[in-house]
């Protein structure tokens, strides 16, 4: 039987909507509302990101410029930790995804 008619609450193969894999008119509607907010969330996410990269790199020419290390393993240390502290295991590859971005590769 086809994904798309496949609904778990009844023995009865009930089309469900192709974009949001729900059963009913309503719940549709509720996920893709739901997504909305998700897609304006991962937006903000990504500008974020973008913007900590850049201030990040600027730090980063600074530090170079005055004579200063390339980067502050005590300084990388903290962020590291506090991102796994917030956010457990994925915190720590979430926070050497963003040090990367700042600095490029070790």
């Amino acid at each position: 039987m086809s994904a798309d008619l496949i609904n778990q609450n009844n023995q009865e193969a009930t089309p469900l909507d192709q974009r949001t894999g729900a059963g009913g008119k309503l719940a549709a509607d509720e996920i893709k509302a739901i997504r909305e907010r998700i897609d304006e969330i991962d937006q903000t996410l990504i500008d974020l990101w973008l913007e900590r990269s850049r201030l990040s790199q600027e730090v980063g020419r600074t530090r170079m410029a005055s004579g200063g290390t390339r980067l502050v393993l005590s300084r990388e240390r903290e962020i590291v930790e506090r991102f796994r502290e917030a956010l457990g295991p994925d915190g720590t590859q979430v926070a050497l995804l963003l040090l990367r971005s700042g600095r490029g590769p070790l």
